[in-house]
């Protein structure tokens, strides 16, 4: 195995690393750090009179704080929605009744559909309609994943829950939160530690490159994300585990791809997440029957 060369990260991660929380869904990113310190000129009586709270500086920091408080929204619906899987999976097997196939999810906000208008709008539930469609089986869901989550999270959190279930299809898609949490040399070690726990045939999510969104961050940030998209094919390619290439699906131009906080996918920006996940996913574990 190669070693990872030496990566720093973009600057402006280093200095607003030391603002955020910590802890799952209680850290906060550096886009809530900044949109919390925006607030308090939007919601001023300056911001009033200026114009500035209905401007585009108020629309964005109102609408970091109504995903902040989807998240939780999100996190409520699919643990009621896998409790209600779980129970229907149990009578089907009491019963020795045939058991639809099942999709386990592993990841972070994107995998709640964090930024879609309700949670099946996100990638996920995006993918679960189109499996269902294509295969003509009732595939189910059960989504393990946790908005804040990083790979460490996953890996300690999230896989060991598999052991209670029995899946046909496990994906999983993280990483992007530990660009503003971990240092490289953590990152890079956290995230080959999770590609190695994931069990055979993963489906793996890359990362999207930010090419021409978010100015000059975005920019800076490109080399970064692409080497920790180079990680994770080389060690699916040494497991032999399918790739989702969001990278070359969600793409310029982005008009309309990013919700109203400008940091998570909208619903049409997941529509081309979907494409990258059914396209890799494995034909055998489609043509089940």
């Amino acid at each position: 195995m190669q070693p990872t060369s030496a990566v720093s990260r973009p600057a402006w991660v280093n200095a607003m690393n030391a603002l955020t929380g910590t802890g799952g869904t209680t850290r906060k990113s550096p886009v809530e750090i900044v949109a919390d310190a925006a607030s308090v000129v939007t919601r001023s009586p300056y911001a009033e009179f200026t114009g500035i709270r209905a401007g585009k500086l108020g629309r964005w920091t109102d609408g970091v704080a109504a995903m902040r408080s989807d998240r939780r929204t999100f996190a409520s619906y699919w643990a009621a929605h896998n409790d209600q899987v779980r129970r229907e999976r149990e009578s089907q097997a009491n019963e020795n009744a045939y058991e639809d196939p099942l999709w386990v999810v592993l990841g972070d906000s994107t995998a709640q559909g964090l930024g879609a208008p309700g949670p099946k709008g996100g990638y996920v539930g995006q993918a679960l309609s189109q499996l269902r469609r294509t295969t003509g089986q009732h595939w189910r869901v059960i989504n393990l994943s946790v908005s804040g989550a990083l790979t460490r999270d996953v890996l300690a959190q999230q896989i060991p829950l598999l052991a209670e279930e029995q899946p046909d299809l496990v994906t999983c898609g993280a990483g992007a939160n530990d660009i503003l949490f971990s240092a490289p040399a953590k990152l890079f070690a956290d995230l080959r530690e999770l590609l190695k726990a994931v069990p055979d045939n993963t489906v793996l999510l890359d990362l999207p490159l930010l090419t021409g969104f978010w100015g000059i961050v975005g920019r800076i940030s490109v080399p970064y994300i692409s080497r920790m998209n180079r990680v994770i094919h080389e060690v699916a390619l040494q497991r032999d585990l399918p790739v989702a290439e969001v990278s070359a699906h969600f793409t310029p131009p982005w008009a309309g791809k990013f919700s109203c906080d400008n940091f998570h996918p909208s619903q049409d920006g997941y529509r081309d997440w979907t494409r990258a996940l059914l396209a890799a996913a494995p034909a055998n574990s489609l043509a089940m029957s």
